[in-house]
């Protein structure tokens, strides 16, 4: 902050209870944002929503308004093929559907929101529809290829669909033996 002195810190109650610990947040310089809530940023407004999943109260994403892009944190991650060195898909249609479908599972449940067995179906599939009612015109998240075009529905029904889905075993040591055996890991 002493480095912008101009900047305002876009950020929750939540965020700035959870570090004060650690940070001395200027509060005249803050902007609490909720689930809902919209804000201008230069010629924009951004609209925070809450994905319909997280792993932490703090989490917000962001609608840019003007474009329709919707900036969705770590909801609807899925592994990509590829490696070091190698380019990434840019896109979600260039992956296998039931990979995409399969790796939606597999991180939701196990490396964002666990709870997702635990909560009421219609609820959880209601909430995903709260946040696709805003007209995204396109997704990207910290952890997935581009979402746009007829993908956008077809992400919104999977993410609709992830409550209730029995959790895919986890990897448990033997896979990681597995991988150490064979060089891979190290």
């Amino acid at each position: 902050m002493d480095a912008c002195p101009q900047a305002t810190l876009v950020c929750s109650w939540a965020l700035v209870e959870r570090f004060a610990n650690a940070y001395d947040f200027p509060l005249a310089r803050c902007r609490w944002v909720n689930h809902g809530d919209s804000f201008t940023a230069g010629d924009r407004t951004l609209a925070a929503l809450r994905p319909p999943v997280y792993d932490s109260p703090t989490t917000r994403g962001l609608l840019d308004t003007t474009t329709g892009v919707y900036w969705a944190v770590d909801a609807f991650a899925t592994p990509v093929p590829g490696g070091p060195g190698t380019q990434p898909p840019e896109h979600v249609n260039d992956l296998d559907p039931e990979a995409w479908w399969g790796g939606m599972v597999m991180y939701g449940l196990h490396g964002l929101s666990p709870w997702l067995e635990l909560v009421d179906t219609d609820r959880f599939a209601a909430t995903v529809r709260d946040v696709q009612k805003h007209g995204m015109s396109t997704i990207v998240s910290a952890h997935s290829p581009v979402i746009d075009g007829a993908a956008l529905e077809t992400a919104f029904d999977m993410m609709a669909n992830l409550a209730g889905v029995q959790p895919p075993l986890c990897p448990d040591q033997s896979v990681l033996e597995a991988l150490l055996g064979t060089g891979v890991a190290t």
